[in-house]
């Protein structure tokens, strides 16, 4: 079935009688029981509710795996799947594991890692996994470490855009008899389904294009590994993030119109990132859809799309936050994948969460200061288009084309 006929149709809601075409909310904390010896398929919402059933369903659905999980957020999705595969409670002899990480990723990420995961005894490296032999040298040192081992990594990347061959890091991390997760928030399943490819988990925070409107908060992981899913299952109900039922049922309403939202979003992105390459040079654009982007062809040979993510350099720290504050169109806020465009500078915003001991030490690249992130909405792209220009015509230069140690600004012709 075609992922426009998934995202649009499927069963409401599986053994009601009076077969309602949305999802009813099951907005309760309990459920009666026939017998007080015996459990029903459902006692309690924050083990198992009808809504959210729905909604796991259709995830995996989606994403192509066996078991769908919904929590409470993107980080608590991610806080389930590192400390049920790298620091599981089984008894005193457990040894918690070793994580490779993706060297771009989002700022939340990092903290959650160097801040709560990494004290639990976990080993933890970054590398750049577009570097395939950067990759495989890191797994052949790592392999022998103790513990499961974990490679988690985004493509394309948050907020660098940096597109990973999916394949072949999966080959590499099977070698080392790891596993493998991906963040694939930025492209949501409509345009890349990373367990196709060979990855192990998937991960996405819910609140962007799957929900769509900003009304939701909502974590996701999708996995076929039995394993994995019960250890997930376990502290999804141990710990009570389980995602609530009227959440659940706005993010099921998000996924109706996820396939015309994304692609929509990404028409609206490859007009917007063609004119900015014209304006400030392609080198300081980073988009996946411009052909110079290096992962150009890679993302097309592994994604039918290339999402509504855009960033660019302004040339310092100055520009980017006049252009942002000089914008009308775009709303100044963090997340992404919403139906109206918003923009950020990923150093100060989404990514300022980054330790700077981290950044220190080596194990995170700092980024860039005058990086501007946009992510592009269902605005007709000429007024965003005229609505940029504006705000960077409104600089007392203009960025030209410059790289990453030497700016060279020009006037705009008068």
């Amino acid at each position: 079935m075609h992922i426009d006929t998934k995202v649009a149709r499927f069963d409401a809601a599986p053994g009601d009688p009076y077969r309602p075409t949305s999802t009813p909310i099951y907005q309760t904390a309990t459920f009666g029981q026939a017998s007080a010896s015996e459990f029903g398929e459902y006692d309690y919402s924050r083990s198992g509710n009808p809504t959210r059933t729905v909604l796991e369903a259709k995830l995996a659905d989606l994403e192509g795996g066996q078991s769908g999980f919904a929590l409470a957020s993107g980080m608590a999705a991610l806080s389930v799947l590192l400390r049920s595969v790298l620091a599981p409670s089984a008894g005193p002899d457990t040894r918690a594991g070793w994580l490779l990480v993706g060297a771009d990723l989002y700022g939340g990420t990092t903290r959650l890692i160097e801040k709560l995961v990494a004290p639990l005894g976990v080993e933890v490296r970054s590398v750049d996994t577009t570097d395939l032999v950067a990759t495989s040298a890191a797994l052949t040192e790592l392999r022998s470490r103790p513990g499961p081992g974990l490679v988690l990594l985004e493509t394309p990347s948050n907020p660098l855009l940096r597109v990973t061959d999916l394949g072949a890091i999966a080959r590499l991390v099977k070698e080392a008899g790891a596993l493998l997760a991906v963040d694939n928030t930025a492209l949501s399943p409509y345009f890349q389904r990373p367990l196709e490819h060979g990855a192990d988990i998937v991960v996405h925070s819910g609140t962007k294009h799957l929900g769509g409107h900003g009304d939701v908060t909502a974590g996701v992981l999708v996995t076929s590994n039995k394993v994995v899913a019960g250890g997930i299952a376990f502290l999804q109900n141990a710990e009570g993030i389980a995602l609530g039922p009227f959440e659940s049922w706005l993010l099921l309403r998000g996924i109706k119109t996820l396939g015309v939202r994304v692609a929509q979003e990404a028409r609206n992105a490859q007009e917007v990132a063609l004119f900015l390459a014209q304006k400030i040079g392609s080198k300081n654009v980073f988009y996946p859809g411009l052909e110079s982007h290096p992962g150009h062809f890679l993302q097309k040979s592994q994604a039918s799309g290339f999402g509504q993510l855009i960033s660019f350099r302004a040339g310092d720290a100055t520009s980017a936050k006049t252009i942002c504050e000089a914008t009308r169109l775009f709303t100044i806020a963090v997340s992404f994948g919403s139906t109206n465009s918003t923009i950020s500078m990923p150093c100060r915003m989404s990514h300022a969460s980054v330790p700077g001991a981290a950044i220190a030490a080596g194990r995170v690249a700092a980024l860039p200061e005058d990086l501007v992130r946009l992510s592009i909405g269902l605005e007709n792209p000429r007024d965003l288009i005229r609505d940029l220009e504006a705000a960077m015509n409104d600089l007392p230069v203009v960025v030209g084309e410059f790289g990453s140690h030497e700016l060279r600004a020009v006037r705009p012709n008068t």
